[in-house]
């Protein structure tokens, strides 16, 4: 008997390192370089994030790894030649939520489903997405800052990267959320609207902690939340907005995807490489520099959240009555 156990053992033992072996060699691999696509212009927070991955995913895929930027209309071109392009991983997009939830409710055209058009691979990190004030405006939290809009309807300006920008829906839903009013200061970019902030032209901007911070530092804003449903590890002692004005959330991620019909094996493959390098010490502590929270996701759960929120910003943006001027 003990002889026939040690034989099955051998043969079980045998068939599941062979087994392990077949996965191994079956585990997918670029042939040639990958391409992350940029729909944004260089030096921005997407940018730095894909250049910092590219740089750690390199030795991990054994293919020169490159970044390509495409910037314009809110991101929908590079997307679009993402979304046009061959499934096989040597080609993938690192994108943002407004691109892939909100374009489609506020642009009257788009050039692709958001959803339907892509792969999602990986869910990288949320921006930390702040509410600040120009230091004149004579309150230190939320619920002051709500009562002084309502002591002055329709009279405080705040700033917003364009029409249709998260910096808009931000303020719009905050104004509907709090029955408050304000004045609507669109800007071709977050630059020039930070900047009117810290010159007290406007004051009231909700923009990434990238932007705010520094001025923040410096005396030249106040902050006063932030957007997301919980507070943010890298600013553990900065309310959220929701914790004044119950339900108002605004979590900005950003996203690796692939051309639709991705195989499973490739989108596993990036999923595993992109998770390890995001939650490298290294790579979280430069991301949290600027600003951005890293998260490990499985492909799953990053697709049931794509779909949720696209079907939640799509019926916001609609009762806020938004469409985008680009």
């Amino acid at each position: 008997m003990a002889r026939h156990a040690i034989t099955r053992r051998t043969v079980l033992g045998a068939v599941g390192a062979s087994a392990v072996l077949s996965s191994a060699r079956a585990q997918w691999a670029p042939t040639r370089s990958v391409t992350i696509m940029v729909p944004w212009a260089p030096g921005g927070t997407t940018d730095i994030l894909a250049r910092v991955v590219a740089e750690n995913l390199r030795p991990l895929l054994g293919q020169t790894v490159i970044v390509e930027n495409r910037a314009g209309a809110s991101g929908n071109i590079g997307s679009d030649v993402v979304a046009k392009g061959t499934p096989d991983g040597h080609l993938i997009l690192f994108g943002t939520m407004s691109t892939h939830t909100m374009n489609a409710a506020l642009m009257p055209t788009m050039p692709f489903d958001g959803v339907a058009d892509f792969t999602p691979i990986a869910k990288l990190g949320f921006a930390t997405n702040t509410m600040v004030v120009h230091p004149s405006v004579p309150v230190q939290n939320v619920a002051a800052f709500v009562e002084y809009l309502k002591a002055n309807p329709g009279k405080v300006p705040y700033a917003s990267a364009g029409t249709g920008s998260t910096n808009h829906v931000c303020a719009a839903l905050f104004e509907r959320m709090t029955g408050t009013e304000m004045i609507h200061v669109p800007y071709r970019g977050g630059a020039p609207a930070v900047t009117d902030t810290v010159g007290g032209r406007t004051q009231l901007f909700f923009t990434a902690a990238t932007q705010s911070l520094p001025h923040v530092r410096a005396g030249r804003l106040r902050m006063l939340a932030v957007t997301e449903g919980r507070r943010t590890p890298l600013l553990p002692d900065v309310p959220t907005v929701g914790e004044t004005v119950p339900g108002y959330e605004m979590a900005v991620w950003y996203g690796a995807f692939g051309p639709k019909n991705m195989a499973a094996e490739i989108a596993d493959r990036l999923n595993a490489v992109i998770n390890r390098v995001m939650v490298s010490p290294e790579v979280k502590g430069r991301m949290a520099e600027i600003g951005v929270e890293v998260i490990e996701e499985s492909r799953d759960s990053f697709a049931r959240d794509l779909r949720t929120d696209a079907e939640k910003w799509t019926r916001v943006i609609h009762e806020l009555g938004i469409r985008s001027e680009g």
